[in-house]
């Protein structure tokens, strides 16, 4: 996740902003009197535009969270500019900040709906089956992203060695564990828990499974495209995304659970982070 996507891009993001918006407003309305408690009670338009919304308000809040500490050190704007774009620590606390933010809305949202995580998906499964699932599913992920990409390539060919901009240049030794923190532990609980839990959830509420699964992963590919950053779109990441979107959703309707598609995001995630600055082969 990235702040100067929030802040950039704006023409490009008017209807997002705009969902987003109204997310908010259905954010802090208070719920019907009656309501059932433990189900989803909001429809798919307000699920996408609460999703928005989350995402959107823990980027800027925990940006500005974690620009206070280089205000308050009398920092330039160039010093500044280095915490946030290059420094492994700086860049830890801002990952860190919003993440924890995005999970304290969305649990402060499903409290006022008489919900809770478990209603999302959080819920007990077996160890040693989620296991095999997340394998399985790692598997399934790996050739359809090798097809999708060869079929694209073909019609519309792309820049495939475009790389993400994930930061933490530079980073050696001991920082290295906040590397992993930031890559591969936190965001796939949060991101599992506000897409494949809360949005998709309440997207199949009122759409076909299929067209559920497709909309979620559609919006969590678009997330990655890196609009906004000043960069050209990411589409070889957008389709990384997409494809791997489906098959976590695969695993949460297989097992009844987010515990196997936060493994499979894990484990994901280990092997960028080990290819990238353990092994350093990519």
């Amino acid at each position: 996740m990235e702040v100067l996507a929030v802040l950039g891009g704006v023409e490009w993001g008017i209807p997002f902003y705009l969902m987003g918006l109204y997310g908010a407003a259905y954010f802090i309305r208070q719920p019907k009197e009656g309501a059932k408690q433990g189900i989803i009670n909001w429809s798919p338009l307000e699920t996408v535009s609460v999703a928005i919304a989350i995402y959107f308000v823990s980027q800027l809040i925990g940006g500005l969270l974690v620009y206070i500490y280089p205000l308050l050190r009398g920092w330039s704007t160039l010093q500044i500019n280095a915490w946030f774009e290059s420094n492994v620590y700086g860049q830890f606390f801002l990952v860190l900040s919003v993440e924890a933010l995005a999970m304290l809305l969305l649990w402060q949202f499903l409290k006022r709906r008489g919900a809770s995580f478990k209603t999302i998906g959080l819920r007990k499964s077996k160890w040693l089956r989620d296991v095999g699932y997340v394998l399985l599913g790692f598997g399934v992920y790996f050739v359809l992203y090798v097809a999708l990409m060869a079929l694209v390539q073909k019609l519309i060919p792309i820049d495939v060695n475009q790389r993400q901009q994930i930061g933490f240049s530079g980073a050696r030794g001991g920082s290295l564990i906040f590397v992993f923190m930031s890559l591969v532990l936190l965001p796939p609980i949060a991101e599992e828990l506000l897409i494949r839990g809360f949005l998709y959830s309440g997207l199949k509420k009122g759409l076909p499974t299929i067209w559920a699964a497709l909309g979620t992963s559609a919006l969590f590919a678009m997330a990655h495209l890196q609009a906004g950053t000043g960069a050209r779109l990411l589409w070889v990441a957008a389709i990384d995304t997409f494809v791997l979107s489906l098959v976590l959703i695969f695993l949460r309707e297989k097992t009844g659970s987010l515990h196997a598609p936060i493994g499979l995001h894990m484990l994901k995630n280990s092997l960028a982070f080990l290819s990238l600055f353990v092994f350093r082969i990519v």
